[in-house]
């Protein structure tokens, strides 16, 4: 049976348990994003696709990585194939996503901002959209997703301002309109930014990372494919073994020329 170059089992064997831990810290994104962008229990818009697809990427990322790093040390021709499709797979999907992805980044902020605007007014919105603005109004102390005015003057208790905790700057005055009776109007102080600017950063940095796991899985794909096409290259042929020269110090020959020496007459 032929055998594979032991360094070169070695690196490809270090590339896998690398390859397995950005696979586990893919998956730990996403646990943190699920922790971090879950409200009081409800779920934002697309988050649970996004978080999906977190979990499945780290998840196929660590087991193609395990079935590399067997094929390598059990030298399984079959194990190799196997990796060697999957990283053609995975390189082709990560650039096909990440490009356009990469692409449509400097336009992600406007976007998102319409996609916001679509949902005003917040008093006139699905149940589902107010229970998830009340709770980012609760944590974030905010009003409104652009401006306190985003519910039409019927303020839910989360953008109601603690009058005793009341500081200069933090709440502002809002006038209440109550449904039920439509003449009486009240004024009273909610807080004075919106939640919006709270939640782009974070959508935007999600964007970032995203990118830059595609793009890395992508180089990775593309560097595992060569040492496994590499490996199965040998498995099949067999590794050239290595031969070092050493210079001849003393040869048996007869030397070239040899000095004749007529005998002595007698």
């Amino acid at each position: 049976m032929n055998k594979i170059n032991t360094c070169l089992k070695w690196i490809f064997t270090v590339f896998n348990v690398f390859f397995a831990i950005v696979g586990g810290v893919i998956f730990g994104f996403g646990l943190l994003s699920q922790f971090v962008t879950s409200v009081n229990g409800n779920e934002i818009e697309g988050r649970t696709t996004g978080l999906i697809v977190l979990y499945i990427v780290g998840a196929v990322t660590m087991v193609i990585a395990i079935v590399g790093a067997y094929g390598a040390h059990k030298e399984s021709r079959g194990a190799l194939i196997v990796f060697l499709v999957c990283m053609v797979i995975g390189s082709m999907a990560m650039l096909r996503v990440g490009v356009p992805t990469a692409f449509v980044r400097p336009r992600l902020q406007g976007e998102l901002e319409n996609r916001f605007r679509q949902l005003v007014p917040l008093d006139t919105a699905s149940i589902d959209v107010k229970n998830i603005a009340d709770g980012l109004q609760t944590q974030l102390q905010c009003c409104g997703l652009f401006d306190y005015q985003d519910w039409e003057g019927n303020f839910p208790v989360s953008c109601l301002c603690d009058q005793q905790e009341e500081q200069p700057g933090t709440c502002q005055s809002g006038d209440t309109k109550y449904k039920y009776i439509e003449l009486l109007q009240k004024s009273t102080s909610v807080w004075a930014k919106p939640c919006l600017p709270f939640i782009m950063p974070y959508l935007l940095l999600i964007a970032d990372v995203m990118i830059a796991v595609f793009f890395t899985l992508a180089a990775l794909a593309l560097l595992g494919l060569g040492l496994s096409s590499l490996m199965i290259h040998q498995l099949r042929y067999g590794a050239k073994p290595v031969f070092v020269s050493v210079p001849a110090i003393y040869t048996g020959s007869p030397p070239k020329y040899q000095e004749l020496i007529n005998p002595p007459p007698y």
